[in-house]
């Protein structure tokens, strides 16, 4: 049989058949070792062939894929983690704060979705916390982003601001619904699509981060519209480590680097040292974002070992 993994809780999978029924299964033995360096060889999204039995079925074999994100494992630096696969666009939501999202962080994301063709939009979500003394770099922020091309929204999940926007959006799409722990993510979803009921928990004082709610990704089907679309709820990511990109292709997945790079006096600049290098005069210029020079310098340095295991 052929189907749709629509829930992953990282020992087994829910498979829905072409024909609308929903399997349990898990992954056949040899089909973990046929050379996928990731910690989940199967991901939420993934087009699977199946064989159905009691307790669990088999699945036995993957479609090829679209596209996927992925990040760096947080157990095994050398490995990966595959965070959706096969999907039409992604919500990254982000926070100014009650969290705040790193730039860092945003630019890593968006990066790695850039290099396997996953549109983004940039959701800020909490608008209703930002004090007047934060409101001048949420503007700052999000005209940084639009000017690089990405679209932004502006919500609130909790007073309905922008939402209706995005459930419009979602109709006959796939769409991964990603970003930091305690950014809102199950709270959005909850506005949108209320009989999910899906459970949110409060923001550490402590520490102004958020508590992992979801533990593991599944896939929702979106009512209503011409077409059926589909969100993907995913745990919340602390950190995002890049892996299997060269350091010759970092400046590709940067929009305005890419551009301006087209400039610079050498084929191969990597626009930290070079002579006459035009990504480095952008910035000087601000025509680059300094905060953006400075995460693609940090993913040049990703090959450090270890290098992310304290952000998780």
């Amino acid at each position: 049989m052929h189907g749709l993994v629509i829930r992953n809780t990282g020992y087994s999978y829910s498979v829905k058949s072409d024909a609308g029924e929903v399997f349990d299964c898990k992954v056949k033995g040899s089909f973990r070792i046929r050379g996928i360096r990731t910690t989940n060889p199967i991901a939420i999204g993934d087009r699977v062939t199946f064989t159905p039995s009691a307790p669990s079925g088999l699945i036995t074999d993957i479609d090829e894929r679209k596209n996927y994100i992925i990040r760096k494992s947080t157990n095994l630096s050398k490995q990966s983690h595959i965070i959706a696969a096969n999907v039409d666009m992604c919500f990254l939501i982000v926070t100014i704060q009650q969290p705040e999202t790193p730039l860092q962080f945003i630019d890593r994301f968006l990066a790695s979705a850039e290099a396997y063709s996953v549109p983004v939009t940039l959701i800020f979500n909490k608008i209703d916390l930002v004090g007047e003394e934060w409101k001048d770099y949420l503007d700052g922020v999000i005209h940084l982003y639009q000017t690089i091309g990405y679209p932004c929204r502006r919500i609130s999940a909790i007073t309905g601001e922008g939402v209706e926007q995005l459930r419009a959006e979602l109709q006959g799409c796939i769409t991964l619904l990603s970003g930091n722990s305690g950014v809102g993510k199950s709270t959005l979803i909850n506005t949108l699509f209320p009989h999910l009921h899906l459970r949110t928990n409060e923001i550490s004082e402590a520490y102004n981060t958020g508590k992992h709610t979801t533990t593991f990704s599944e896939m929702y089907e979106v009512e209503g519209g011409s077409s059926p679309g589909y969100i993907i709820d995913t745990p919340g990511i602390k950190g995002f480590g890049t892996f299997d990109m060269k350091k010759e292709e970092i400046g590709h997945y940067f929009k305005e680097i890419f551009h301006f790079s087209a400039d610079c006096r050498f084929n191969n600049c990597t626009h930290t040292h070079e002579p006459h290098c035009a990504v480095r005069e952008a910035v000087e210029r601000h025509d680059i974002a300094e905060s953006r020079y400075n995460s693609y310098i940090s993913m040049l340095n990703d090959e450090k070992e270890d290098k992310y295991r304290p952000a998780f």
